[in-house]
């Protein structure tokens, strides 16, 4: 294998994985739009959008997009329960994306098992604390391309 070769596979899966990245995002901004007009928080579209786009930064991302519901809420009632609500529908949507959607979409888009796509970022989590979550699904998806490629060459067991 060429170096033009890896490049192209590399860029490919990272190119995929940017992919299921964007699907992901707008999957979380529909559901922060549904969730929030039915919640009635005044701007909604607004906080869905801000969602979506903030989506893309690990672990703060979606920290920084339910601050804004929550203020709105806040400000549009005055009581402790309509914040606690759309509090309650960011853990929803937290767990709905982390446990299905992306994994499911990495999976459709990459190629990556959902095994490998729950599994991974747990493990190097717990090695390299920040950057392992940060770093597992690009390189899962770098990863599960080199091992299409090698399947599809009937190549024996070890790169």
């Amino acid at each position: 294998m060429n170096l033009g070769e890896h490049f192209r596979i590399t860029s490919g899966a990272l190119k995929n994985w940017l992919i299921a990245q964007l699907q992901d995002s707008i999957a979380v901004g529909l559901l922060w739009l549904i969730g929030l007009y039915v919640l009635k928080v005044p701007w909604a579209p607004l906080w869905a959008l801000l969602a979506a786009t903030l989506q893309v930064v690990p672990h703060l991302g979606p920290v920084l997009g339910v601050i804004g519901p929550v203020l709105a809420a806040t400000f549009r009632w005055g009581d402790w329960e309509h914040p606690l609500y759309v509090l309650m529908l960011y853990a929803g949507i937290a767990v709905v994306d982390g446990f299905l959607l992306q994994p499911y979409i990495m999976k459709r888009v990459a190629k990556v098992p959902i095994w490998a796509s729950l599994l991974t970022p747990i493990v190097l989590g717990i090695l390299i604390p920040f950057w392992g979550v940060l770093l597992a699904p690009p390189l899962l998806a770098v990863v599960y391309a080199y091992k299409t490629w090698h399947d599809k060459q009937n190549l024996p067991t070890g790169f």
